[in-house]
């Protein structure tokens, strides 16, 4: 019997990757059966789920750091889910893993965050009961709010690689495993993730005059580099070096390289992320949500009429949560406008 397009490209993954990648074949599977196709493997399938989604188109419109900002070449939260992908099958193509799985979460990582960056994670995290968090979120994107409450029907290394993405404050590659994706594809797009947003960051806050160049740690800058592009290439460099050399499914990267890199966040935390000329708006964003929650919740009538929804699919409060984490920054700008401004008096 001849073999399909998809079988053929399954069987090039035996015959090329590293003993340590995750096989197309060899995944756990979908949440649902499904028919396979016949040209693409499970993971690039679900790389083009992603991709086509409405939740990842919104992306563009979702605050990284900077609110709305005026200037064309500031990051956005699709931007930098575009780097982190870059980065990340970087990495994997040279380890041999799988690109398609790499890339798949690359892509659907931060399908959850909220409108307003890490304000508004904070704000529904204080608003909503039972908390937030944008990866839980992001799982929850592909699982069940997508294709109109149908979800992406994912297999489960993707959903596992996007669940266990983030790591905040915390270890990067971390000795716990229900921390760490099950994958080492995952594992690549948790360190992609970090290696983008340190780096496209403070290029930012630089362009946006909160920091200068030579307010980076001297230290920093002797064992990254002094530009964007050799910051990045040497921790790339670094990861794929040490990773080879250990010869273990698991990632590895240099002590030097790991303290810089974990300096540099600290750095980006005090002088960036928590810098009163970022956060000057933040609060008003913070009152957009929360007056937009308490307003839904206290008028579910009006709720699933904006929605077009006929019934709740979930309590009331997770329902109106999920609308508002889904918003662009300028939807939610809009609705507020909409629901507590007058609106100007016209005469035909």
């Amino acid at each position: 019997m001849t073999k399909t397009i998809r079988e053929e490209i399954e069987d090039r993954e035996e015959e090329i990757l590293s003993p340590f990648a995750t096989l197309s074949s060899k995944s756990k599977g979908r949440q649902f059966p499904e028919k396979e196709c016949s040209l693409r493997p499970a993971f690039q399938h679900d790389r083009d789920r992603i991709i086509h989604s409405k939740s990842f188109r919104r992306l563009k419109h979702k605050t990284q750091v900077f609110l709305i900002p005026t200037g064309d070449h500031y990051r956005t939260r699709l931007t930098h889910t575009l780097e982190v992908s870059q980065i990340a099958r970087t990495i994997a193509r040279s380890l041999r893993l799988n690109e398609d799985l790499t890339e798949a979460i690359s892509l659907g990582h931060d399908l959850g965050h909220t409108p307003f960056g890490h304000a508004g994670e904070d704000t529904l995290n204080e608003i909503v009961p039972g908390g937030f968090s944008h990866a839980d979120q992001s799982l929850r994107v592909v699982e069940v709010l997508e294709r109109d409450g149908k979800g992406l029907n994912l297999t489960f290394e993707v959903r596992d690689g996007i669940l266990k993405h983030s790591k905040g404050k915390g270890e990067i590659l971390c000795e716990d495993p229900e921390a760490m994706a099950s994958t080492p594809e995952g594992q690549v797009v948790r360190i992609a993730d970090i290696i983008a947003y340190i780096n496209h960051d403070i290029d930012d806050a630089i362009r946006g005059e909160i920091i200068s160049p030579k307010d980076i740690p001297d230290h920093c800058l002797k064992c990254l580099g002094k530009t964007h592009s050799k910051r990045i290439n040497t921790m790339v460099n670094d990861i794929i070096r040490e990773t080879l050399r250990s010869r273990k499914a698991r990632l590895s990267i240099s002590k030097e390289v790991l303290s810089s890199i974990l300096d540099l966040r600290e750095f980006l935390w005090e002088h960036v992320y928590e810098n009163e000329a970022v956060h000057a708006d933040f609060h008003k964003a913070t009152k957009i949500l929360k007056e937009l929650y308490r307003y839904l919740v206290d008028h579910p009538n009006f709720f699933l009429t904006l929605t077009k929804m006929e019934s709740l699919y979930d309590s009331l409060e997770r329902c109106v949560c999920d609308f508002l984490a889904g918003m662009t920054d300028r939807y939610a700008f809009n609705l507020y406008e909409k629901v507590f401004l007058p609106l100007p008096w016209v005469v035909l």
